[in-house]
């Protein structure tokens, strides 16, 4: 919690004359508060040291902007929120799939498929499922579909046109290339399992 007895006016006026001590002091001072921030808000796969790192950088290099109108942990919180917002929806524009982030069944399933060493049991097929959907959900909404269309429910291009509206050259272009994104997330997640 930000000691409400510190001088943040004082501190502030010596980080600005570049005093290396205050800015060090201001840092402690406001950690708490951003690390707290930084935990309600992690993006997956951010560490959150590295991200109160950005949000320190951030409040430093745009301290000219600070006008005093609220107080100052108030207006360090709006700038961690907001980063924290930029990370996520940064993640949601282009989401990584990783090994690391398979359920162990669907790990299995994989390794058995990159492997080829055991046979296949009752519930690799369910696994299975899920590892396709997970790897078609990577894919852009108009390339999942003809994907699904195309592969999974075995449509033909005239009915794939009939339903979409697009004409079979695109189909086969949208569906060449969503299978070339396809495997190369499949070899990205045997690079991961190698590595």
């Amino acid at each position: 919690m930000v000691d409400e007895a510190f001088d943040f006016a004082g501190c502030l006026k010596r980080v600005r004359e570049r005093d290396q001590a205050a800015s060090r002091q201001l840092v402690n001072e406001l950690y708490p508060q951003v690390i707290r921030i930084v935990r309600s808000h992690l993006p997956r796969r951010i560490a959150e040291e590295d991200l109160a790192q950005d949000i320190f950088l951030k409040m430093f290099t745009r301290l000219d902007q600070y006008q005093g109108n609220v107080p100052f942990p108030h207006w360090v919180s709006r700038i961690a929120v907001t980063t924290c917002i930029d990370q996520l929806r940064a993640q949601k524009r282009r989401p990584e799939f990783r090994w690391a982030d398979l359920p162990e069944e669907q790990a299995e399933i994989l390794d058995h498929v990159l492997s080829d060493e055991r046979e296949a049991l009752p519930g690799d097929a369910l696994a299975a499922r899920e590892l396709v959907q997970k790897l078609l959900d990577q894919l852009k909404p108009d390339d999942r579909l003809v994907i699904q269309l195309l592969d999974l429910e075995q449509k033909t291009l005239v009915e794939i046109s009939e339903l979409t509206g697009w004409n079979q050259t695109l189909i086969k272009v949208r569906a060449f290339r969503a299978r070339r994104k396809l495997q190369k997330l499949f070899q990205e997640l045997q690079q991961q399992e190698k590595s």
